[in-house]
């Protein structure tokens, strides 16, 4: 599987980035505006009583009155529990906006060579790329930088897409077909095509990954919505109950200062999770940008943490998509070498990707020259309309291409009947039952043997998939080929089960089915025939090698087109599902155990029987107070690595997750306060701070 340079970091050793910490503590003072902070519910509520907080200290202190020390602290570490929450949302999106500055690298000033008549490519005037409409044709020559995404209509051409998938493996693009699109800020390197511009300026592909991955265009998850609602309920509760306390205070005799109700509030309410739920949906989805898969909403993670069965296009996604030359079987009497030779002269002409591929194959398995041919040789190229291509060398007459036309071509040369050899026949036979395509190779009269075809899987989809099998997830090939060749593909690829002979409408029908019967389905596809499927499926995900409409209609896409990269977003889905749910069990925990410091610590003047909770034995109720104030803060910076790197994941049960949060983070949760506030505590006894 490839692997970006972008891949390569991990959330710790970004997170200590001075390019990206720097700007974010900037960034962390610039998210105080309340105009910002407010899509954060309980931190926008934090902000309204730290800065009541802190017009109240500044009255103390300006008429005097009250324990300014005190005071001054407890509105100092509200402002640093609300930044350091500002502060992981910030390093989070910082790692995104890092990788758009990276992007927007490519956008450079480009000039487009827009051509004038369609079909002339010799008269064409340069313009800027920005000036480009949609429509227009542009020529793109070796050294060139396509200036826009688009279809290529014309040519073919070697291009580096480096820009967009961090690898400098250049790919082919050729005009119909599913190999068509290009993407702004490629590079051609080799030959020339004629690119046809497809999006508007601002819309391209490069400026919605830019959007993306820097978070401007970043919504709530479902989960994270319905999370949000639970921690804005729990933060109104408490509002009520902290307005109670007063009258009961002047029940027993006295009266509480609305510092230490702040104080109070603040350790009562989930300030954790608000703080760092944003942050943990930010770096998700950064997660995925890292293995080179841009999802275009976090529903899409989310949903991808609980797929059940995975659909995928053969062609381009499962294999290769052109038939490659696997092997050449010679007829008794011919040997191996000699059968190579005449397919690599009768193939010289054939400029499809099958008649390279034989080329290749007989040079690198039987060590021949593409030049072995005489000056005076006259190449047949292949015809569509024959289905031959071949060579005469003076008297050597050397054809490759459809068995039913070498045959022909022999009956042609001798005049009467072909006697196939029972071993051509028997070659051709096996290979057609295995799903391939058998091209006769003859000279003059005479059968010399039979080329295999075949439509050659991806190197390691067959491990990929028992893997995906090993997390529950069912995978479906869905391809247009025959049963038989369907069964054989299948067979060697892995794949738990196939629809053969399928059209756009077959592959609808059966995502709408699993649907129905409550079953997450994630498609992946690379044509213009996968698109209704793309949108249809819960996760559809889109190579980026494949075409426009495939693009468009998915819901992520792989720069890497790596089908069985949903592997790794399978498990970023879920780990992004667990480390939500860790930090929440954690939070909850937490705020348990602050009860225990705070509450006694509040009320034992009034109720003095309240001692008996002050289990930590924490020195006066001010420092017990303060010292929880600073653990709150605190906590926040040390789960910022745990919110950005994620829970480890492992594939285990909903039950033996359950415990799993409930051992580690919810009794984390319980007794790290105890130890954390007791030893603060000692701290500000020790430096007289309260």
């Amino acid at each position: 599987m490839k692997v970006s340079k972008l891949r390569k970091r991990t959330a710790s050793a970004t997170m200590l980035d001075p390019a990206i910490l720097l700007p974010a503590i900037g960034q962390a003072f610039v998210k105080l505006d309340p105009r910002t902070l407010i899509k954060n519910p309980v931190m926008f509520v934090l902000e309204v009583v730290t800065a009541l907080a802190t017009v109240l200290t500044i009255r103390d202190a300006v008429m005097g009155g009250g324990n300014m020390l005190f005071e001054l602290q407890i509105a100092v570490w509200l402002w640093f529990t609300i930044l350091f929450a500002n502060f992981a949302e910030a390093v989070a999106e910082g790692r995104g906006k890092a990788q758009a500055d990276t992007l927007r690298q490519t956008r450079a000033q480009t000039t487009a060579k827009r051509l004038l008549m369609p079909g002339n490519t010799e008269l064409y005037e340069g313009v800027a790329a920005e000036r480009l409409q949609v429509g227009d044709l542009v020529l793109c020559e070796a050294g060139d930088t396509i200036p826009g995404d688009g279809e290529v209509i014309e040519g073919i051409a070697s291009v580096n897409e480096a820009a967009v998938t961090g690898e400098s493996a250049p790919v082919i693009r050729e005009s119909g077909g599913d190999r068509s699109a290009v993407t702004g800020g490629t590079t051609v390197i080799s030959d020339r095509v004629v690119v046809k511009i497809t999006s508007a300026v601002g819309s391209s592909f490069l400026d919605r990954m830019i959007k993306l991955v820097e978070g401007a265009e970043r919504q709530k998850t479902p989960n994270e919505i319905a999370l949000n609602i639970l921690l804005v309920g729990l933060t109104v509760i408490f509002v009520v109950v902290v307005d109670t306390i007063p009258s009961f205070a002047s029940y027993a005799g006295g009266t509480i200062s609305v510092i230490v109700l702040v104080a109070l509030f603040v350790t009562l309410i989930p300030t954790t999770i608000g703080a760092l739920l944003s942050a943990i949906g930010i770096a998700g989805m950064d997660r995925l940008v890292r293995f080179n898969v841009l999802a275009m909403s976090g529903r899409a993670v989310e949903a991808a943490g609980d797929i059940d069965t995975l659909l995928l296009d053969k062609t381009g996604t499962i294999t290769f998509g052109n038939r490659l030359a696997s092997e050449i079987i010679p007829v008794p009497g011919v040997s191996e070498q000699e059968a190579a030779e005449a397919a690599l002269l009768a193939s010289q002409a054939d400029e499809t990707a099958e008649g390279r591929s034989i080329v290749a194959l007989a040079r690198e398995k039987f060590g021949l020259s593409a030049d072995a041919a005489s000056p005076d040789a006259r190449f047949i190229p292949f015809s569509a309309t024959t289905r031959l291509s071949g060579v005469d060398l003076g008297d050597r007459r050397l054809r490759k291409g459809a068995v039913d036309s070498v045959l022909k071509f022999v009956r042609d040369q001798t005049g009467s009947d072909v006697v196939e050899p029972p071993a051509f026949r028997a070659a051709v036979d096996r290979i057609a039952r295995a799903g391939g395509t058998p091209l006769g190779l003859a000279e003059g009269g005479r059968l010399l043997g039979v080329i295999h075809l075949k439509d050659v899987v991806k190197p390691d989809v067959k491990e990929r998939f028992a893997a995906l099998r090993r997390m529950g997830i069912k995978t479906v090939m869905i391809t247009g080929d025959n049963p038989v060749t369907a069964a054989s593909i299948a067979s060697e690829a892995g794949v738990d089960d196939f629809i053969a002979q399928a059209t756009p409408e077959d592959k609808l029908r059966y995502i709408r089915g699993e649907q129905a019967q409550g079953r997450l389905i994630a498609m992946c596809g690379d044509g213009t025939n996968d698109a209704p499927a793309l949108a249809q499926a819960d996760v559809g995900v889109a190579m980026q090698s494949g075409t426009q409409a495939a693009r468009e209609a998915g819901n992520m896409v792989d720069l890497d087109s790596d089908p069985t990269k949903l592997i790794e977003v399978v498990e970023i889905g879920k780990q992004l599902l667990m480390t939500r749910g860790a930090l929440t069990t954690f939070s909850i925990a937490n705020d348990v155990a602050k009860y225990f410091a705070i509450i006694p610590a509040i009320f034992v003047a009034f109720y003095p029987q309240l001692g008996a909770l002050n289990i930590m034995g924490l020195a006066t109720p001010q420092s017990a107070i303060l010292s929880a104030i600073v653990f709150n803060a605190l906590i926040i910076i040390a789960l910022i690595p745990l919110a950005l790197k994620g829970v480890t994941y492992r594939p285990v049960g909903a039950a033996a997750l359950l415990r799993r949060n409930l051992l580690i983070y919810g009794l984390g949760g319980l007794v790290l306060p105890f130890i954390g506030i007791k030893v603060i505590d000692l701290a500000v006894t020790a430096l007289h701070l309260a």
